[in-house]
């Protein structure tokens, strides 16, 4: 068993996998950065000085009162929010990756594609093959 283990991970797709896995991560916090710190604060700021992390709201209020400025601020209290910024800002974040895999997969493809095999070579057309047939009679 211990052999079958070993010859399972040494295959090529489990490593390929691994290794995506980690970049995978790696990109998920790039793109959390670009999105929270680079996109969001000027779409913010354009459109009224709104911080989408902040846009939230109350079902439910809390025992300690309200209104809250921050979501972390009403779930503390106990609030039952509902976190649209949050949702808007995974959204952002969801197109981005989907976006970048797009991206990477129709590159690989492109590079992995085999070249076409070239065409037959085409039989005589109807009039080559009579021509043909003429010349054939010609010389007989």
């Amino acid at each position: 068993m211990i052999e079958e283990f070993k010859a399972f991970i040494s295959r090529g797709n489990v490593l390929d996998l691994a290794v995506g896995i980690i970049i995978g991560a790696a990109f998920t916090a790039i793109v959390t950065s670009l999105v929270n710190d680079l996109l969001m604060p000027p779409i913010g700021l354009l459109i009224g000085g709104v911080d989408f992390s902040n846009l939230f709201i109350t079902l439910k209020a809390a025992a300690a009162g309200g209104p809250f400025a921050t979501v972390e601020d009403a779930q503390k209290a106990g609030a039952v929010t509902l976190n649209i910024g949050l949702f808007i800002n995974a959204c952002i974040k969801f197109m981005i990756v989907a976006f970048a895999v797009f991206i990477l997969v129709k590159n690989v493809n492109r590079f992995m594609a085999k070249p076409a095999a070239p065409d037959a070579p085409k039989g005589p057309t109807p009039s080559e093959a009579l021509l043909t047939e003429i010349r054939d009679l010609l010389k007989k």
